[in-house]
């Protein structure tokens, strides 16, 4: 998707500077990813279809496979993303109650 970013930098100025630069694209693509976790809370029919284990393992397989070819500690990263899926899971919850109030919702999962 994106090519590295990584340089030597000349001081701690610099370092700051560009972890601040990431911290903004992460903040974006988090808004992104919500607008999805949005949308499935939309689309899907049950409450109980919001949790999907099988789903979570193969979210957090593929991170470590993607933090293996970045050249980082996949245990690090999988950690990171299972608290995001977690949070994320309880946010689609809270979305899926406003937008049904027990209602069933049109479409499927």
């Amino acid at each position: 998707m994106s090519t590295s970013r990584r340089k030597i930098c000349a001081d701690m100025t610099e370092v700051r500077a560009e972890i601040d630069a990431i911290d903004r694209e992460l903040v974006a693509l988090l808004a992104d990813r919500l607008h999805f976790i949005a949308e499935a809370a939309r689309i899907k029919a049950r409450r109980d279809l919001v949790r999907d284990d099988d789903r979570v393992e193969d979210v957090l397989a593929k991170v470590r496979a993607s933090a293996e070819r970045h050249g980082i500690d996949p245990a690090l990263v999988a950690a990171v993303f299972r608290e995001l899926v977690e949070r994320s899971i309880a946010q689609e919850f809270t979305l899926f109650d406003n937008l049904h109030d027990g209602k069933p919702a049109t479409g499927s999962h």
